[in-house]
Parts: C-alpha cells; structure tokens; sequence
C-alpha cells in the first residue's frame, strides 16, 4: 500500500504541533471510498459512490486536547492545521474544541484496485435482482423485497509524538434483505444482513439467495405469531442473537471514558464479581474477519484481544491512547473515530461471550416454560444503572422443553449486570452479530456475539393475557 502521507511531511506536522509546548500531538491521514445500491421493489433506486480523504490533527497540552482537521494535505494545509490545534490546546479549559480550516477540496486519482471496486457494476446489480426473486420465491405472501449491497475501504495512516507511524487498509462488505409479508392475521418483516472485513469474496460464504430465503422465511414464520407472554420468564438466547443486547447493556458500560465520568454501572468494580461463573466477556479487534476487525486502531495501537470479565469477575476496561497515558497504562487498542474530521474515543470493536459447554438442545429440553429468542432489534440502555429495553424481532414459545409457536414482536426489558448474574447456562455453539454502533454523534462498525445461552429471569412485554 502506498503511503498516504510522505514521512517528511508527517515529521513536520507534528514539529509545528508541538512547538507550542504540546505535550502530546497526532496526525491522522485518512482516504476513505464507499460505494451501496439499494433495490426496491424489483427497481434499483438508489446507487451511491462517495470518496473522502483528509487529516486530522490532535494536541494535548496537560489535560486540554485541541483538535484542528483539513481536507487540504499540502505542507501549507497541514501546517495551518497543526498550527490550529496547538493553540486550541494552549487554550485552557478542560473540554476538546475542534477547529474545522475552511479550504477548497483537492482532487485525488484513486490508482489502486482491489477486489470489491474490480467487479463491473452490473453484476453487484444482478445480484440485488437474485436476491429480490429468491425473497418471492419462498411464498405468495411475500408483498414487499428490499436488498441492498455495500463496500468500502479506508486507508488510514497514525502519527504521533511518540514516534508512532502505523498504516492501515480495511475492506468491508455487506448485503442487506428485507421481506414483508402479509397475510389476513396482518404484516411482518424479516431482515438479513450479514457483513465481514473483507472483499467480494465475501459472497462465496454468504450467497446473496439464501440471505434473501432467510429474511422472507422468517417474515413468513411471523404471520403465524401469537401474542407474547407478558412479565418474567426464562429467556433463550439463540447463538448471535443476544450480542447486540451485551453489546448495549454491558459493553458500553465498560469504556473507560464512560467510566471515568461515572456513567456506568461498572465504575470502581474491578476485582468483583459482576457476572455468573463461567461468563467470559472478550473484546478483540483482531477477531477472524468480523465486521470490527482492524489491524490497528484509529490511535495506531495494535489490534487485540482484551479480556473484560473472566468468570464472573471483572478484569479491566477498554482504553484509548490518551486516556490510557493519564493513567500510566497502555491502550487496548480501542481508540476509534469515524472519520478524520473527529476526535478518537473509546469504542468497542467485536465483543462477544466466549462458548461454554453445554448442547444447546439440552439448554431447551430443561426449559420447562421461557421464549427463545432469535433476533433481536433496537433498544436504548442507561450505561448508568445498566436498564435496557430491546425489542424482540423473531422469537418463539418454549413450553415443555420445546420450541413451539412464534411470538409477536415484544419488548425484552431487564439491566445488564442482574442478566450477566441470570445467566444459568452456556451453549458450546457460538454466532456473531453484524452492525454500526452509534456513541457521542459517532458511528463505526462492530460486531457482537454469543453462544447460545439461558438467563434465568427477564421481562418479557408482551400482550397475552
């Protein structure tokens, strides 16, 4: 990969940042493609191609970070940047301010190919069509397809005061299903979309067809639905299903920054028990090819896997760089922006349940009364208290150790450390989950997962009587 940035040229960005008497200064490169279509109804009504590439600038000077981005890279441009965050930092306050330098866009030629900007349009275009007709295919009830695909890479380049100089190139992709189905008992959706750091030859493991046969079969199921129970039952965790749900109502709670401010139910707790024994919590970002998988974070710190709760017990939080440097500790390599035009902050990256040993199918057969839950939709969580509210998208009585009859959507309410403390069973399966994770204006991908797994007692919102 060629360098974003020449190194001169980098070394005296940071030279003008610190001359001000920074204690610390960054410079972040960042050239970013994408490109999506979306068919609806047979038709294709949207196709999007975007590019953007810019550097960030960064200073702290003791506990006062400024912050200075431009589009423009010539040595006048960066100069004009550091300049701006150096005095931001001299500022004084306790707060980040960033600068936004008002200059004209520069034109780039992008001359690398890579897989997923290699393959002709039209067949990205077909394979929406594919979709849609595998989607009808499953039944007449099928009223309503919407497929979408989608591809980016982003090359990143990190400098810092430290003597720091990473790179980085990330390729992802992803393709999205949606089915409605209707029929006399009333309309139900299902959804597909999986996504993978990785080029088109993400469509060899993920098969546009069957991604689309999921979504409409599921919407299918849901028209049989009856009424959700309604108060406090054993809940199921299909393996992936619940990951969104840790991922919300534990894994926020364990950035440092939220902790720092005390706005987590998890401050001052390392060293105790805040989970059931056998419950390991990981975030890794070198994880396999997930969809939060990078080789170094948006700070240049190396991917890797951190270990948050081991057994019940809590074990450390996730860290940025900066953060990290005033506690005298390293980064876990979680610092991540969206773009270049904002600052780094704690994110997770792919945060899951480690598997434990138990068949699924026993988790099942011992469940006398509960709900199996297959896919879970959005929800809001207080880092707080932990109390979250999700919404149960696809699940299903289990009434005499059985799975019977699909429930209509409910709502899934509880707090997150009493379900991490609930959880009386771990499946040795295991699935992930697929999605952007919003924090502070700021949106990246992530994924989360689990093994199949049981917690004890949760409330279901449901309107059987």
């Amino acid at each position: 990969m060629a360098q974003l940035l020449e190194t001169d040229l980098v070394h005296s960005t940071l030279n003008i940042a610190l001359a001000g008497g920074g204690d610390f200064a960054e410079v972040f490169v960042e050239d970013r493609r994408n490109e999506s279509a979306r068919l609806d109804e047979g038709r294709i009504e949207e196709l999007v191609a975007g590019r953007e590439r810019g550097v960030g600038v960064r200073v702290v000077h003791d506990d006062t970070t400024g912050f200075a981005h431009t589009a423009d890279l010539s040595q006048r441009g960066l100069a004009e940047a550091a300049r701006a965050a150096a005095a931001a930092a001299r500022g004084g306050g306790a707060t980040a301010r960033s600068v936004a330098l008002a200059v004209n866009p520069i034109a780039y030629q992008n001359d690398v190919v890579i897989l997923p900007e290699s393959v002709p349009r039209a067949k990205k275009i077909e394979m929406l069509k594919v979709a849609d007709d595998a989607a009808r295919s499953e039944g007449a009830a099928i009223r309503s397809v919407s497929a979408s695909y989608a591809e980016g890479r982003r090359r990143i380049l990190v400098a810092n005061s430290d003597g720091l100089l990473a790179t980085d190139e990330r390729v992802r992709t992803r393709f999205y299903v949606q089915a409605v189905a209707k029929s006399d008992t009333g309309m139900q959706t299902g959804y597909e979309a999986p996504g993978r750091t990785m080029g088109f030859e993400f469509y060899d493991e993920f098969a546009v067809d069957v991604i689309a046969r999921t979504a409409a079969r599921q919407a299918l199921t849901l028209l049989e639905a009856v009424p959700a129970p309604s108060g406090k039952v054993p809940v199921v965790l299909k393996r992936g299903a619940g990951g969104v749900l840790f991922h919300e109502a534990c894994g926020h709670g364990l950035e440092a920054d939220l902790v720092h401010r005390d706005a987590s139910v998890f401050a001052g707790k390392i060293g105790r028990r805040v989970a059931a024994d056998g419950v390991t919590l990981i975030d890794d970002g070198a994880f396999a090819r997930e969809w939060g998988t990078f080789a170094i974070d948006d700070e240049g710190q190396s991917a890797r896997s951190n270990t948050l709760i081991e057994n019940g017990v809590l074990t450390d939080y996730m860290w940025d760089l900066v953060r990290a440097r005033q506690q005298g500790r390293a980064s876990s390599g979680n610092g991540r922006r969206e773009t270049y035009q904002v600052l780094p902050m704690v994110r997770m990256t792919n945060t899951f349940l480690v598997a434990g040993e138990t068949d699924p199918d026993d988790i099942i057969a011992n469940t006398e009364f509960g709900v199996y839950c297959v896919q879970l939709g959005g929800g809001q969580v207080d880092t707080a208290s932990g109390d979250f509210v999700f919404g149960v998208t696809e699940g299903y009585l289990i009434e005499n150790g059985e799975i019977t009859r699909p429930i209509r959507p409910a709502q899934l309410i509880g707090n997150g450390p009493a379900a991490l403390c609930d959880i009386d069973a771990i499946g040795n399966d295991f699935a992930t989950w697929s999605g952007m994770c919003g924090k502070s204006g700021q949106s990246v991908p992530v994924s989360s997962g689990q093994p199949t797994l049981r917690v004890q007692n949760l409330t279901i919102g449901g309107t059987a009587s």
